[in-house]
């Protein structure tokens, strides 16, 4: 009886364990130690003592309290460089406590890595063939996992329309995105292209189909503004239009970092389509003859099918592209955060050289909303890998718990992968779309 329960055991004490250490050692903060903030300080006093402004002439002491006026005529704009002040903070727990959604964002980050580890403690360990119901440790991780795709999917769709978070155009577009997903999604679950998309479902009934649907019209209208924020970022990080400013300047570890993320998430979209299938997969089972194979065909056209892996072997390979994008996204997340925060940096930076009037009213307001809503922003780059790993475990459960209910195995395997993978497509498309938009500048940063 107690060799039974072993698994069962085992899983209890790891998600006992993991949430006791992600609290206690403040994980969800720690993630975020070392970045950078900006803020813009309240108008000082010109009586006052101390430093006056951030922005000081190279030749200029340093040291000194005072900051000499340069003389101007008294009828034109006298340009106060109180108000040109910007300071950069180091992010710490008493700053992101007082964020929103900070809570959201510990709860999410708390529940999804717990979730992660049950559902990879339960591949690795062998499952108990008699231990019934209750004894089946396939529970703890089914659950976690539902919970934790339950807790992102509420947390992304309440930002998503967040007041102030974003444009009244981009919800619009998510809206608009959304229902066009659902449109896709259907036609992909029906099976109405297979000649464009690799997706099987037979053993899923109709309704069945039109609820994934569903689910993937809501993922694409949810993911679509934390997809154009990622693609600014990458674009800022990478330095796309060369501005060199050492202010909001990427190291070469965060950008090979981005590109190598942006790349693999971009390979593994296209595992589930089919030019790419054909080319990667050998519909031949003859191993033996391949070599006598190609030497015999001369026509480059007829090799598509007949070289790559086996079918079993590419499964294997999506699998593990769906893991390593997951993965390579959850790294990226520090970069993409800090290129968001400097793109407040950048703004500032514009108005203040793009006039000798400068406006630094917008600047103000875009800094203030960048460390506003810094949780939530955290929160949008951080749940779509938990989804692809949250849902690329499930697809892996293997229990005979659900032996009777072939929809229900059907749904933790066929549907859990697919989901995984459209998270990894649609974040893909807008995001190529957006990098496209910003190269033909029809959008651009400001």
């Amino acid at each position: 009886m107690v060799f039974s329960y072993k698994n069962l055991t085992l899983h209890i004490s790891l998600c006992l364990t993991l949430a006791l250490i992600l609290k206690l050692l403040k994980i969800p903060v720690f993630f975020l130690h070392g970045l950078f903030t900006y803020i813009h300080p309240d108008t000082v006093d010109n009586s006052q003592k101390g430093i006056r402004a951030a922005i000081r002439r190279p030749d200029s002491d340093s040291s000194s309290s005072e900051l000499k006026r340069r003389g101007k005529p008294k009828d034109k704009y006298e340009f106060e460089e109180n108000k040109a002040q910007i300071f950069r903070l180091k992010l710490d727990e008493g700053h992101l406590e007082t964020r929103i959604y900070f809570k959201e964002y510990s709860d999410a980050f708390r529940i999804s890595f717990v979730g992660m580890f049950c559902l990879l403690l339960h591949i690795v360990l062998s499952v108990s063939e008699d231990s019934g119901v209750l004894g089946n440790e396939v529970l703890i991780p089914v659950l976690l996992g539902v919970a934790g795709v339950g807790k992102l999917f509420v947390i992304l769709g309440k930002a998503s329309f967040e007041k102030s978070a974003s444009k009244r155009s981009e919800k619009q577009l998510s809206v608009a995105v959304g229902v066009l997903g659902f449109l896709l999604g259907f036609i992909i679950c029906c099976e109405l292209v297979p000649s464009v998309f690799d997706v099987k479902f037979g053993s899923i009934d109709g309704f069945g189909r039109i609820s994934v649907a569903l689910l993937m019209g809501c993922f694409s209208g949810f993911l679509f503004i934390p997809a154009i924020k990622s693609a600014r970022a990458f674009w800022i990080g990478t330095d796309q239009l060369r501005w060199n400013l050492s202010i909001i300047s990427c190291g070469w570890i965060a950008r090979t970092i981005l590109y190598v993320n942006y790349l693999f998430i971009m390979f593994t979209a296209l595992l589930w389509i089919k030019p790419m299938t054909a080319v990667l997969v050998n519909v031949n089972n003859s191993d033996a003859n391949e070599v006598h194979l190609v030497s015999r065909i001369r026509n480059a056209d007829k090799l598509v099918g007949n070289l790559g892996i086996s079918q079993s072997e590419f499964e294997k390979l999506r699998v593990w592209c769906l893991l390593i994008s997951g993965i390579l996204q959850v790294i990226a997340l520090r970069p993409n955060l800090q290129m968001y925060l400097n793109e407040a940096v950048l703004s500032w930076y514009q108005r203040l050289h793009a006039s000798k009037v400068p406006d630094l009213d917008f600047s103000r307001a875009k800094v203030f909303l960048h460390n506003h809503y810094l949780c939530l922003v955290v929160l949008q780059f951080f749940a779509p890998p938990a989804l692809v790993l949250l849902f690329l475990g499930l697809s892996r459960i293997e229990s005979n718990l659900f032996e009777n209910f072939q929809s229900i195995n059907s749904l933790f395997k066929e549907v859990a992968l697919l989901l995984a993978w459209w998270v990894v497509f649609v974040w893909a498309i807008f995001t190529s779309a957006s990098l496209l938009l910003y190269r033909r500048c029809i959008l651009y940063v400001s």
